[in-house]
């Protein structure tokens, strides 16, 4: 009975050299993922799931390898998923390819390719950081505004108008409705010495009689 249970197509030293390195893949990838995007706050959390997914990808690379046909019961068993969190930026599909990509290359014991992958990955977000802050100074923040929607419609060009005049480099990101209320997320590029206080007080003056909850960050 062990002898049965031992007997696989992948030794024993394989599969915990591949699991092994995948899951030291995918925590490479979290802390990646935590360095250069996880301020950004707007994502859908997938990094959740990189440590996890990372050496069960692997695993199910190293079951199918050897056979067809479990490779396509495979594609009819994932056809039957379902994710409901939908991925709500492009930048999160591109840390989830390179999690795939880790554990396909551990299944496989293309070590050297996945580490230059990572290698090439690291300096090229590194790079990007760079850029971003030498454009933008300090960087990027993110401010998030919730207004009445009876007062919005009154509300809304003079507010505009101010924010444009006050926030460096704002730009809307995103606008909902939910339970009668409106709301604004904006980025800005962050300016040293900016009185926020001040600013929170006019924003409420000049928007009076409209009531605006705000969030920075």
């Amino acid at each position: 009975m062990f002898d049965s249970f031992t007997d696989s197509p992948v030794g024993l030293a394989d599969a915990v050299r591949a699991i092994g390195f995948s899951m030291g893949a995918s925590i490479v990838v979290y802390l990646m993922y935590q360095l250069f995007y996880g301020s950004r706050q707007v994502g859908a959390g997938v990094h959740r799931a990189f440590i996890v997914g990372g050496p069960a990808i692997t695993a199910l690379f190293l079951g199918i390898q050897t056979s067809i046909p479990l490779s396509l019961g495979l594609l009819g068993a994932l056809s039957f998923v379902r994710f409901r969190t939908p991925v709500k930026d492009p930048a999160e599909i591109g840390f989830l390819l390179l999690l795939i990509a880790s554990s396909i290359g551990a299944s496989t014991s293309n070590y050297l390719v996945t580490a230059v992958l990572f290698a090439f990955v690291f300096a090229a977000l590194g790079v990007q950081r760079l850029m971003q802050q030498r454009l933008t100074l300090t960087g990027w923040g993110n401010l998030m505004l919730s207004v009445d929607r009876d007062s919005f419609e009154e509300a809304e060009p003079k507010l505009t108008a101010y924010l444009e005049e006050r926030v460096p480099g704002l730009k809307l990101v995103s606008a909902s409705t939910l339970d009668d209320r409106v709301s604004l997320h904006y980025q800005y590029r962050r300016r040293k010495g900016f009185d926020w206080a001040a600013f929170l007080a006019e924003l409420q003056q000049m928007a009076h009689p409209a009531k605006i909850e705000t969030f920075l960050s």
